[in-house]
Parts: structure tokens; sequence; C-alpha cells
């Protein structure tokens, strides 16, 4: 698929793209496709690529924003530092969670070891982190869950749904349930720009969730 038929809002100032799951933004340390590596499908025109402005995991799909000069790269990177961007995902999680609804506050830290690399643990030593949840439904022992990071650190909302829910994310090789297709999707950003319209786009739910469709 090309990448300007993910697009999902464009302006003079900035795209929005529903990202497939399975395409890394940035190059890969072992090679293969990535959004870097296309992204003149999507200059459109301009003669400076787009640069994005926030990062999803490979196996995330969904919203992805990129700014188009760098005025606007610097109103962005100001409403992202200040909280104003709005991002809500959906996940399935692989069991039952007490409570329909609240605030996970667990702040995250890096470990590594040669032989399993790197990942994001709990850490009260570490950088805060905080998300707020809301179950959407349950179906056969699994859970659809409507998550909005308050802050962006690195994996934060599948180490979140481990840690703070019990429950890891369907198909989240490193801290959730291996086996198919990570069920984790940007579904919504909202990019308050001042005087001009605000962002407010949704990216559909992707096929690969399959009746948790008819959920959301």
């Amino acid at each position: 698929m090309h990448l300007e038929d993910c697009i999902l809002f464009i302006d003079g100032d900035a795209i929005v793209i529903d990202k497939p799951a399975g395409l890394p933004v940035d190059h890969p340390r072992a090679g293969g496709p990535s959004i870097e590596g296309r992204i003149e499908e999507l200059m459109l025109g301009f003669k400076r690529p787009p640069v994005p402005m926030h990062r999803l995991d490979q196996d995330t799909s969904g919203c992805l924003l990129f700014a188009r000069n760098p005025r606007a790269r610097a109103e962005i990177q100001k409403s992202l530092e200040g909280g104003a961007v709005e991002k809500t995902y959906l996940a399935v999680l692989g069991g039952a969670l007490d409570g329909d609804e609240g605030l996970i506050d667990l702040p995250l830290g890096k470990v590594s070891s040669a032989e399993a690399g790197w990942r994001m643990v709990g850490d009260p030593s570490g950088k805060s982190a905080q998300t707020r949840w809301r179950k959407l439904g349950l179906r056969d022992g699994k859970t659809l869950v409507e998550f909005c990071p308050l802050t962006g650190r690195t994996h934060q909302i599948r180490v979140h749904a481990r840690e703070g829910l019990g429950q890891g994310i369907v198909g989240d090789r490193v801290y959730g349930y291996p086996g198919g297709e990570m069920l984790l999707h940007a579904s919504r950003l909202v990019v308050p720009r001042g005087s001009k319209p605000t962002i407010d786009v949704t990216a559909p739910l992707p096929e690969r969730f399959g009746e948790w469709e008819n959920v959301a």
C-alpha cells in the first residue's frame, strides 16, 4: 500500500496517516522497509520531507502525526511537551479486569541483558508515566480497553497493561500474550493548533481485530 493512501488528514502544516501494523517508523537496524525509507511517498509536492512528531511501535497501527515545515514542527512539539495533544488507543487484553476504569500511575525504567535484550519495566525511580483506561467490552475471557496516555514513554501502554492492570496485550511478544498479530491500535489523535482548526482524526479499527470492531 502506498503511504499516500493511508492519509487521514493533510494541510500545509501537518499530515496524519493510519500507519499499517508491521511497518516501523525508523530504519530497522537489520534493514527492511520503514516509514523513514518511504518518506518520499508523503512529500506530495513539498521540497522538505515531513517529520514524524512521535513514534508508534512496529506492530502498532493507527494515527501517526507528521509536521510539514519547521514552524509547524516547533508548534506541534510545544503542544506535545505541554500535554495538549490527546491520544487514544484501543487494545485487547488477554484476560478479564477488575473495575471499569481508572488511572495507572507507574513510573517506567529500562532494563537490558545480553540474553534477552532490553525492555521497559515498572520502576519507582524511573520516569513518570500515567495512563487513563476504560473497559469497553468482554468476550471469551478477553477485554477490549481504551487507553489514553498522559505521558509519552516508550512502550508505555504495553507495560501499563501488563503491570498496571495485570493483563498483557494479545499478540504482544514481549509484555503480553504471544501468538498472532498485536492487538494495539492508535485510534484517535487530537492536536490543538491555536488559531488554526484543531486536528481531530480517527483511524478505523483494523481487520485483525475481527469481531471486536462491533464493540469499539
